[in-house]
């Protein structure tokens, strides 16, 4: 079937989702399955002195597993990022405890209800320690969760810079960038059921986006083969970058193991805001200079991480803040620092663009901020920098190499569809009247890098006996929509109806190898590997029809219209792919319409766009109500503009949410206060406007289908494009700064503050 690419084909995901028939982990039940609740300290910090289970090992039917009851050690992070042995992160908790939520022990009985009666019965005695739940506190050494190391400090990354850096910058400006803790909060909570067969292999069902990688951790940490595990992945209810191998996971596998009976674990909500990884936790001084025509000459950044208390991936996660530091702009001279420090808090994961939105939203207010320091427009400021769409590919001062870009044409196109001219006339009118409820316009022009570890990804194509197609993945869809856009992608190279495609994935045994899907790569690299794939089997399949038509391979054609193979010039000598399958079948040749392959992109690609927010702030309340959301998201070519409109507008409100309403936040104990919905203020469609999306398309050469990633790209536009758009509505007020989430109460008291009055 030609021309399926870019064509409006529903999600076939999307019936068994809407009649409830997803099949999501807590969804399977073995027979005779136990269930696992963890005992999770409640304090942040803390020495163990007594850790006393027998009366929990009284109740009926109930087992309790302590740290000196496992063969299970410490979790490293992987290795390159470097992190001492002392701060990798126990299975359970044996002698100190560093957040809330850390556990000391694993519950198991015949019913969940059971688990948690006895859980209840198990005593532990802490001794509290002092509790650092800042950055920029723990940065100090004052409190220290790893005395014998003498720093909180995991990772280091120093540049002690150039003196003369901003030496010839008519005007520099600098300012801190807070991107404050979030909580991935997936509507599906991380889940996992385990057993062990008579042979010893282990199976293993995961909420996960990783199924392959989740077999190579488990290998490691139960010591066995990967031959002897399998990893199942079902559907998967949201990850948003937050869900992989967890130490509860692997708890669960050696559990099925030791006990030699499935068990089974689901988290609760409440334990899900405690001790899934969580995400951004970023504090970052910045000074940008330039001249007083509004040339950027030089940008320095010194950002410091916040790992949580067992650094992990979230410790690397400055690095790619550094790199994706230039943003848009052609600037000349940067510099970086970076540091990471441990806290008692929840460890911190990559979670919806895992250290770009950062870098974006600390060159998109610095910006802002120059130009305001000049008098100039914000987006004239922007024009003047951009790096022009002949220079690529470009790489930046921070050593981002990218693939293509037309950053002008973004911001020109969201604007005018925005009414820039028009929103502006009314913000002046609103201020001349002073009017009660004030018009902030903000924007951003982004850029952000995906498959940036430029990984390959494995794609098959086989040809059923009826003539159909299966396509086998390694990536994984946890919400992305891979069952739409990889049929897609396939059937247009066969030839075949999108609905005589099939897509499989998640079966560790099914699929032999696979990288998962994180960093918005599934489709450039394992779409790109699905189309290579099914072009092979096209290929084979003419030499199949060839040999059967008694004709020359070369002089065979696939009708893509029609689905036929025949000899070119000659139409009436064929076969449909049904035809030739059941003829491959009789002739036990089917075997030949079934290719593997791998693909692998030489660089990462570079995704980009534009946004425009407007907004209302009630100048006496502090309320701020956002009215508008325009954005221009450039990712390559759209193979299915319905799950693409669906990621920017999922993406979208994700930063809408960190600039406006979300933020995990901690007493001065170490106590977590937002530990559910009810506290944490997770955003519904009322808080949101209608999204307003602009087209445009900008192919990548770095892969055949032209497409880059754009499952994180409406999150690091819209963030900046919002914080901004709420400080501009202030700025005839003195207001030159309010911290994300710019709510209500911290508009009305940097209204206040910048006004002298009392707070």
């Amino acid at each position: 079937m030609a021309n399926v690419i870019g064509q409006r084909v529903r999600r076939r995901e999307d019936p068994r989702f809407l009649k409830g028939e997803g099949r999501y982990v807590d969804n399977i039940k073995l027979d005779g399955e136990l269930h696992v609740v963890f005992v999770r300290s409640p304090m942040a910090h803390a020495k163990i002195t007594d850790l006393d289970v027998s009366a929990a090992r009284e109740y009926p039917g109930v087992k309790v597993f302590t740290n000196a009851d496992t063969s299970l050690e410490v979790s490293p992070p992987p290795p390159f990022i470097g992190i001492d042995p002392q701060m990798f992160r126990p299975f359970l908790a044996s002698e100190t405890v560093r957040f809330a939520g850390d556990i000391v022990a694993a519950v198991v009985a015949e019913s969940k209800e059971d688990a948690v009666d006895a859980a209840e019965l198990v005593s532990v005695e802490y001794d509290p320690l002092p509790v650092v739940t800042d950055p920029r506190e723990a940065a100090k050494d004052e409190v220290l969760l790893y005395p014998g190391l003498g720093t909180n400090t995991c990772v280091r990354a120093p540049n002690d810079g150039d003196p003369e850096l901003f030496a010839d910058c008519d005007v520099v400006v600098s300012g801190t960038l807070v991107s404050q803790r979030l909580a991935a909060s997936p509507l599906e909570p991380r889940s996992s059921l385990a057993t062990s067969g008579d042979d010893g292999r282990l199976t293993i069902w995961l909420s996960t986006q990783t199924p392959h990688q989740d077999r190579m951790g488990l290998s490691m940490f139960l010591g066995m083969e990967e031959s002897q595990i399998r990893v199942i992945g079902p559907d998967v209810g949201g990850g948003f970058g937050a869900k992989g191998l967890n130490v509860e996971d692997v708890l669960v596998g050696w559990l099925a193991r030791e006990l030699g009976t499935p068990v089974h674990w689901t988290e609760t909500r409440s334990e899900n805001m405690v001790a899934m990884n969580q995400g951004r936790a970023q504090v970052t001084d910045f000074k940008i200079g330039g001249s007083s025509d509004g040339k950027i000459k030089a940008y320095r950044l010194e950002i410091l991480q916040d790992a949580g208390a067992y650094p992990s991936i979230g410790s690397f996660l400055p690095n790619l803040t550094a790199l994706m530091a230039s943003g848009v702009y052609d600037i000349p001279k940067i510099e970086t620092d970076i540091k990471t420090v441990v806290t008692n808090t929840t460890p911190v994961g990559p979670f919806r663009g895992a250290g770009r939105p950062e870098a974006t939203q600390i060159i998109e207010r610095a910006v802002d901020m120059f130009a305001a320091e000049l008098g100039m427009d914000p987006g004239d400021v922007r024009r003047r920098n951009f790096i022009p769409k002949d220079a690529f590919p470009h790489t930046t001062a921070s050593g981002a190499r990218y693939d293509t870009g037309d950053y002008d044409k973004a911001l020109d196109l969201v604007l005018e569809a925005a009414g820039y001219e028009d929103l502006r006339a009314e913000q002046t009118r609103r201020r001349e009247e002073n009017a009660p409820k004030q018009l902030g316009i903000g924007m951003s022009v982004y850029v952000e890098v995906t498959n940036g570890l430029h990984e390959k990804e494995y794609g098959a194509v086989e040809i059923t006996d009826d003539g159909e197609a299966i396509v086998r993945t390694g990536s994984f869809s946890h919400g992305q929509g891979h069952e739409t856009t990889f049929a897609m992608i396939a059937a247009e190279q066969l030839g075949l109806p999108v609905e005589k495609v099939s897509v499989q994935k998640g079966d560790t045994d099914d699929v032999p190898r696979g990288t998962g899907t994180y960093g918005s790569k599934s489709t450039q690299i394992g779409g790109a590997a699905a189309r290579h794939a099914a072009n092979e089997v096209v290929d084979s399949a003419k030499r199949l029809a060839a040999d059967m038509l008694e004709a020359a391979a070369e002089d065979l054609v696939l009708d893509l219209d029609t689905g036929r193979f025949q000899v070119a010039g000659a139409p009436q000598s064929g076969f449909t792919w049904a035809e030739l399958a059941a003829k491959a079948q009789e002739e036990g040749r089917l075997a030949e319409l079934s290719v593997e392959t791998d693909f692998e992109a030489e660089f990462p690609s570079f995704p980009f766009g534009a946004h425009v927010a407007v907004v209302e702030v009630d100048i006496e309340t502090g309320e701020v109500r956002q009215v508008r959301h325009v954005s221009v998201d450039d990712a390559g070519t759209i193979i299915s503009p319905v799950v693409f409109e669906g990621q920017v507008h999922g993406g979208v409100a994700t930063g809408i949410a960190q600039a406006l309403f979300e933020e995990v936040m901690y007493d001065e104990d170490g106590n977590p206060v937002t530990g559910s919905f009810a506290s944490y203020c997770f955003p519904a469609a009322t808080e949101m406007p209608s999204f307003e999306r602009v087209t445009m398309e900008t192919p990548t050469p770095l892969n055949p289908l032209g497409a880059k990633g754009i499952g994180e790209a409406g999150t690091i536009g819209a963030t900046p494009a919002v914080h901004n758009a709420v400080i501009d509505a202030l700025a005839p007020f003195g207001v030159k700064n309010v911290d994300m989430p710019a709510n209500g109460e911290k508009i009305w008291r940097a209204i206040a503050e910048a006004a002298g009055a009392p707070v």
